[in-house]
């Protein structure tokens, strides 16, 4: 698949092939659903509790005795139909995790990209650098690149360059950078176009295979 290389001004500077391991792969949409859950659920704490009859305030001396009062028997304020006794069946910690082989997200990564791809998302910049930490300048090359829609922009690298991109767009609403080795399931998924320079394509044929 053909792609135009872009300078930061939007304007076209030359045309390359995307990797077709990466870029044309087959769309499992089952697969990149299963990635997805399993990334939202590894994100939730599972720190919710609850306190069972056991660990609730009270107790101890029987209400009322067992006959001859009319009333209902009870052994324990600490039973879950009193104000303030313990919970049954409620939440206590636990982990969510859910576990994907790394094949299998890395296929589910490669079937997302391929998507972006069909639908004209990627978009190709020959370099991305920055003379200055400036919030506008990022979006004016945001917008030169993509017009109003949201983006996400994947660094090759932990360098000068990420630094600076990361901190001018720190400010833009929908705008997100990345390292390539960081991508993932739902931040590909939820942007409308994905942003990487010539560099980036290398570190991704190297994360991916």
């Amino acid at each position: 698949m053909k792609v135009d290389v872009l300078n930061m001004e939007g304007k076209k500077v030359s045309e390359m092939e995307l990797p077709a391991a990466i870029f044309e792969a087959p769309i499992n949409v089952d697969l990149m659903h299963q990635a997805y859950m399993r990334q939202l659920a590894n994100a939730r704490l599972g720190t919710h509790d609850t306190k069972v009859r056991g660990e609730v305030a009270g107790g101890g001396a029987k209400p009322w005795k067992q006959k001859g009062t009319g009333r209902a028997r009870q052994g324990s304020r600490r039973a879950a139909q009193w104000v303030g006794g313990g919970r049954i069946h409620t939440p206590h910690p636990r982990s969510y995790e859910q576990r994907m082989p790394k094949k299998m997200r890395q296929a589910a990564l490669r079937s997302a990209l391929s998507a972006k791809a069909a639908e004209a998302g990627i978009v190709v910049v020959d370099d991305l650098k920055l003379e200055e930490t400036k919030t506008r300048v990022v979006a004016k090359a945001v917008s030169n690149l993509v017009g109003a829609a949201s983006a996400l922009i994947v660094m090759p690298s932990k360098d000068a360059s990420y630094e600076a991109v990361m901190r001018s767009a720190d400010n833009l609403a929908d705008t997100k950078v990345l390292l390539a080795n960081y991508l993932n399931i739902r931040d590909l998924l939820g942007f409308d176009k994905v942003i990487l320079s010539v560099k980036t394509l290398d570190a991704l044929v190297s994360h991916l295979g």
